[in-house]
């Protein structure tokens, strides 16, 4: 009888289907596939548009106040192609796919899954809300406070995840131990270190998380606002020698956070973001979100007065912030399209699942009659909506 030849379609579908199954940060946030490209394929640096909510104010009284309806929208580059490089022969694509998936696409898909994960997981730095446990065990408490600032800033109850490192893992399993059922799937968890959902979060454990080593400031950073009534993401600060990361987290005295629909202040000093390192001295430091003190985009309860204080969050000089995060679907999104698949070649397919496109191209090199092949991710990521996740910062 004779063999079975695997089709680039199997193996492009099967390489997929592990590759999706080794996604579990990229695999619980927003998966968009532009399949505008479909035809002739994407080139790097191809843009997406992502079009944001409408906010407006309300008012109070008879007489009207129209509003201009302003579209917000931000930009999406698939910039960045991973993929992985490897020879098989004909001979291998007669084996079955399930052995084919196991010696071959297994292999290759984990470390590209990883990779892709680690640099889509760089997006924590555009996270502002932090969970500031410093000197504190991780535990259920932890993410329960995580979850009052998603719910503080209206986020959609379903689909929200916990993101654990594997040492967090093992103190939030020991936690809650006791709310398991002896049940064979849920104590199965249990032993794995596998959280299942509780809290208002399903829970993955991930070794790619990596702790975020902060500047050279110290909580009082002894930085103040130079500048009255500053808004925007450019905020000029007064002279210091002390350095900020992209990714350290401060707030501005007597700025608090406000109801996102009533605008009214919610007492909590406001978190923001650095964006962009800075090298200290007086100068701007670049922060989001934006500064918005009036209008139906109001975030903060008013403007920075001038000489107002500026505080590190979480962690000190040179200290580390965990990389634990709890976050909505929508907060993130990741992107992929179409790369041109070339003719003349030994065989070639592209295949969309769950959102993530990937195209598979096997050549033959005459001068040693090997058969390179190539499996290629053209993908982008971005942060859509920040104050729908937050980090959890607890070191003990």
């Amino acid at each position: 009888m004779a063999n079975t030849i695997l089709t680039p379609t199997a193996v492009t579908r099967e390489a997929l289907r592990v590759l999706h199954q080794k996604l579990n940060f990229i695999g619980n946030i927003n998966r968009q596939y532009d399949d505008s490209f479909a035809k002739d394929g994407a080139k790097i640096g191809d843009s997406l548009k992502i079009r944001l909510p409408n906010e407006y104010t309300v008012r109070t009284g008879l007489t009207m106040s129209s509003q201009d309806t302003t579209e917000a929208s931000t930009t999406l580059q698939v910039a960045t192609v991973k993929g992985v490089d490897l020879n098989f022969t004909s001979t291998e694509l007669t084996l079955s796919l399930d052995d084919f998936s196991d010696r071959i696409l297994k292999p290759a898909m984990s470390v590209l899954a990883a990779n892709i994960e680690a640099d889509a997981l760089s997006m924590y730095k555009d996270v502002y809300n932090v969970v500031d446990q410093d000197g504190v065990a991780f535990n259920l408490l932890s993410v329960l406070k995580g979850r009052q600032m998603l719910q503080d800033n209206l986020t959609p109850a379903g689909d929200r995840s916990s993101l654990l490192s594997t040492g967090s893992s093992v103190k939030l399993v020991d936690a809650v131990k006791g709310l398991f059922q002896d049940s064979e799937q849920i104590s199965k968890q249990y032993r794995e270190g596998k959280m299942g959902r509780t809290g208002g979060f399903d829970h993955y454990e991930n070794t790619l998380l990596v702790a975020h080593t902060t500047g050279t400031a110290p909580k009082a950073t002894t930085y103040v606002t130079n500048g009255v009534n500053q808004v925007g993401s450019s905020i000029v600060v007064s002279t210091g020698t002390a350095t900020f990361k992209k990714g350290d987290v401060i707030t501005f005295a007597g700025v608090f956070s406000v109801h996102s629909e009533t605008k009214a202040s919610t007492g909590v000093l406001k978190q923001f973001v650095i964006t962009a390192d800075y090298a200290g001295g007086a100068g701007s430091i670049q922060i989001a979100p934006a500064v918005v003190a009036t209008g139906g985009r109001q975030n903060v309860s008013n403007a920075i007065a001038n000489g107002s204080a500026i505080v590190k969050v979480a962690a000190g000089a040179n200290e580390l912030i965990n990389a634990d995060m709890v976050f909505h679907k929508d907060a993130f999104t990741f992107a992929t399209a179409d790369l041109v698949l070339p003719k003349g070649v030994d065989f070639a397919a592209r295949e969309v699942m769950d959102g993530i496109s990937m195209s598979v191209v096997r050549d033959f090199t005459v001068a040693d009659r090997s058969f390179p092949c190539r499996l290629d991710v053209l993908y982008g990521f971005k942060t859509l909506r920040a104050e729908w996740a937050a980090r959890i910062h607890a070191d003990a």
